[in-house]
C-alpha cells in the first residue's frame, strides 16, 4: 500500500506561488512544483482575493501528487465578498456592515452546505444568517435573527426548496 503524505496550505485563490509556504514542502520530495502551483491556481481562482484550504497529497513511494483538494473558504470571507466589503463591522449590533439579499445569503450557503453541520439547505442558511449577525450585515434590510425566525415561520420555504 503506498505512502501518501498530506501537505496542508492556506493561500490566496488564484495567486499560489512556488515560493513558501508550498515550494519548501514540496521541493525536497523532488516534485515539480510549478505543476501543482498551476493546477492549484486554476481550481481556485474563483476564490481571488480570498484564503482558500489546499490539500497536496503526494505519494512518498513515487513521488508523485496523488491528489489535490480545495477546501472552501471562510463564511466571514464569503460574506465579505458578497458585500464587496475589506472587513464586517468592529460593533455589530450598532454599526451595520452592510446588506445582503435573501438570494445572496442562498448562494453562499449552497457553495459552504459541504462544510457545514447542516443537513438541509434551510439549516445552512440558518448558520450563514447567524455569522451574519456576528458581522453586522443586514439581510434584506432586516435583522438577521429576524429572517432566521421568519424561516421558521415557512416565510421562505419557495426560496430553500433542496435542488
Amino acid at each position: 500500500m503506498p505512502q501518501v503524505k498530506s501537505f496542508k496550505f492556506d493561500i490566496e485563490g488564484g495567486k499560489a506561488t512556488g515560493g513558501p509556504p508550498i515550494g519548501p514542502s514540496l521541493t525536497p520530495l523532488g516534485i515539480n512544483v510549478m505543476d501543482v502551483v498551476n493546477k492549484i491556481n486554476s481550481l481556485t481562482k474563483d476564490f481571488a482575493g480570498m484564503r482558500v484550504p489546499v490539500v497536496v497529497k503526494v505519494n512518498l513511494e513515487t513521488k508523485e501528487v496523488v491528489d489535490i483538494e480545495v477546501g472552501t473558504p471562510s463564511t466571514g470571507a464569503l460574506i465579505l465578498k458578497e458585500l464587496k466589503a475589506e472587513k464586517g463591522s468592529s460593533s455589530p449590533l450598532k454599526q451595520k456592515a452592510g446588506n445582503l439579499t435573501l438570494q445572496q445569503v442562498i448562494k453562499i450557503a449552497k457553495i459552504k452546505k459541504k462544510d457545514l453541520l447542516a443537513k438541509s439547505l434551510k439549516s445552512a442558511v440558518k448558520e450563514i444568517l447567524g455569522t451574519c449577525v456576528s458581522f453586522g450585515v443586514t439581510v434584506d434590510g432586516k435583522d438577521p435573527r429576524q429572517v432566521q425566525k421568519e424561516i421558521d415561520k415557512g416565510l421562505y420555504d419557495d426560496l430553500l426548496k433542496e435542488d
